[in-house]
C-alpha cells in the first residue's frame, strides 16, 4: 500500500516552493527555450483536470512570421486605442523583446456550463505549463489584452471564434529579473466551517 505524503517530506517542500516560487516575468533574456522543453510542458499542461475527460484545449506554438504579424497588430491597436503611434510603437518594441510565445484556446460550447468547466480546465491547463516551465528555470507572463479579442488575431492565428476563444496568451524565455511578491495570511483567505 502506498504511503500518504507527508508535509515533512524533501519532494512535497520542493513542490511548495515551486508553486509559493512561480513569478510573472516581464523582463526576460533572449537565450531561446529548447522547443524541446516547450513540448514536454504542453504534455504536462494536459494532465490537467478536465470534467468528462474533454481535453478542451489546443495550443498554438507561434513562429517568427506569425509574432512579427502580432506586433503589427499590437501597434495599430494600441495606436488606435489611444490615438498615438508612439505608444503603438512602444508597445510593439517592448512585446518584441519577449522571446517565445505560445497560445492556449478553448473549445466553444453551447452547454454553458460545459464551457464553465472547459473554460476552467483550460486556466489549469495554463498553470500547468507555467509551473513546468518554472521548475525548469524559465520564466512566463500570461496575458489577455486586447489583442486576444481582437478579430485580426484570429485571422493571423487561423483560428474560428465560433470554435474556439483564447484562454492565454503566453509569453516565456529565461527571467532576466524575478520579482518579489507576497499573499494575504491563509486565514484570510480559509473559512472553517463546522
Amino acid at each position: 500500500m502506498k504511503k500518504s505524503p507527508s508535509y515533512y517530506t524533501q519532494e512535497l517542500r520542493e513542490f511548495g516552493e515551486v508553486l509559493r516560487g512561480r513569478r510573472t516575468i516581464n523582463l526576460f533574456l533572449q537565450t531561446p527555450v529548447p522547443d524541446g522543453l516547450i513540448m514536454e510542458a504542453v504534455e504536462a499542461a494536459t494532465w490537467a483536470p478536465n470534467h468528462h475527460v474533454t481535453e478542451p484545449w489546443h495550443f498554438y506554438l507561434l513562429g517568427r512570421e506569425t509574432i512579427d504579424a502580432c506586433l503589427g497588430l499590437v501597434r495599430a491597436i494600441c495606436t488606435e486605442k489611444k490615438g498615438d503611434a508612439k505608444a503603438g510603437e512602444h508597445k510593439a518594441k517592448s512585446w518584441s523583446e519577449k522571446p517565445g510565445w505560445i497560445l492556449i484556446t478553448c473549445r466553444t460550447s453551447a452547454d454553458e456550463l460545459r464551457q464553465q468547466e472547459d473554460y476552467a480546465a483550460c486556466c489549469a491547463a495554463t498553470q500547468n505549463f507555467m509551473l513546468y516551465l518554472w521548475k525548469a528555470g524559465v520564466g512566463s507572463k500570461w496575458t489577455t489584452g486586447d489583442i486576444t479579442r481582437d478579430a485580426r488575431f484570429f485571422e493571423i492565428i487561423g483560428i474560428d471564434p465560433d470554435e474556439e476563444f483564447v484562454v492565454s496568451l503566453l509569453w516565456y524565455g529565461y527571467p532576466k529579473m524575478t520579482p518579489t511578491q507576497s499573499r494575504q495570511p491563509t486565514d484570510k483567505a480559509l473559512t472553517k466551517l463546522p
